[in-house]
């Protein structure tokens, strides 16, 4: 039996995967293993992704107070779109904000001054996320720009002719596209390539028998013994230092709501004590009246307005 164990322990050992947003920062900007992050484009945005280059951002260099992995992936495929993806593992306040931001900012980067507006490109933007973010019971979110009639409710749509002699795009072709994966939301046993990718996300897991586009790649290529030992140490230490940050937020979370349930105590008790002693006034009062005492002089003992 504990032979069983213990091979069954080398061989999970041996199985160890990479984590995506480490991998995605430090193995997949490589040329020759954008099968594993073609193959997460695919899935998630529904069709077949061709990577043809990444592109350079300000936010994907690898510097030392970017040790949390705020990830920025810039991607251009076969068709001229842009894809970002985005990764965050410690809780951060005005997230969407930043999302916003990064869009506003990676349109603005590909069309110079004097440009005509039909270079704009249509851009995606996935963000994965290591913490609980909103309501809501689904693990993946697709948000696109629509317009809606706000009296008819209807969706306005570009016709034929309009497209063919006004309108060269339609708003999908134009506006941005966003997808938020939410990993924490996510307890499924994996049966769907999508799935399967959500499982490798939240539990670095990878079936030795996966169909699913890129994982197959992933498995290859994602192990953690074939990384070197400076590699494993630093990866090691990138996992300790998200632990700590993500322990040192709950705690303070939790002081937050410790102190935040005191202070309602207390001013619960306050306010107790001020209506114990309004309702006792009240109550003397009605005595007071009761034996013929002159209001001027029951408001004057009790404070209650006549």
């Amino acid at each position: 039996m504990d032979k069983k164990k213990e091979d069954q322990r080398m061989k999970e050992l041996k199985d160890r995967y990479i984590r995506f947003d480490w991998a995605i920062k430090r193995l997949l900007r490589q040329k020759a293993n954008f099968g594993v992050l073609e193959g997460f484009l695919t899935v998630f945005l529904g069709e077949k992704i061709t990577i043809v280059e990444l592109l350079e951002s300000e936010s994907n260099q690898q510097s030392e107070d970017d040790k949390f992995n705020r990830v920025d992936i810039k991607a251009l495929n076969d068709k001229g779109e842009i894809i970002i993806v985005k990764i965050q593992n410690i809780r951060k306040l005005y997230y969407l904000e930043q999302v916003l931001y990064g869009m506003a900012k990676t349109i603005t980067e590909y069309i110079s001054l004097g440009e005509d507006y039909h270079k704009v490109k249509k851009i995606y933007s996935i963000n994965i996320f290591y913490f609980d973010i909103g309501r809501g019971e689904d693990y993946l979110y697709h948000g696109l720009n629509h317009f809606i009639g706000v009296h008819t409710k209807d969706q306005l749509i570009v016709n034929t002719k309009e497209r063919s002699v006004i309108v060269s795009k339609l708003s999908p072709e134009i506006f941005p596209e966003y997808i938020l994966i939410r990993i924490n939301k996510f307890d499924k046993i994996a049966v769907t390539p999508l799935e399967e990718w959500m499982d490798y996300l939240k539990r670095g897991t990878i079936r030795p028998d996966t169909m699913a586009p890129g994982l197959g790649e992933a498995r290859e290529k994602l192990r953690y013994y074939s990384m070197t030992p400076e590699d494993r140490y630093a990866y090691d230490e990138h996992l300790n230092a998200v632990m700590i940050q993500n322990d040192v937020l709950d705690s303070a979370k939790l002081e937050g709501y410790l102190e935040g349930l005191a202070e309602s105590r207390a001013e619960n008790k306050e306010k107790g004590k001020g209506k114990g002693l309004a309702e006792a006034n009240l109550e003397n009062a009605k005595k007071m009246k009761a034996m013929g005492i002159d209001l001027e002089m029951i408001r004057q003992i009790t404070g209650i307005t006549l």
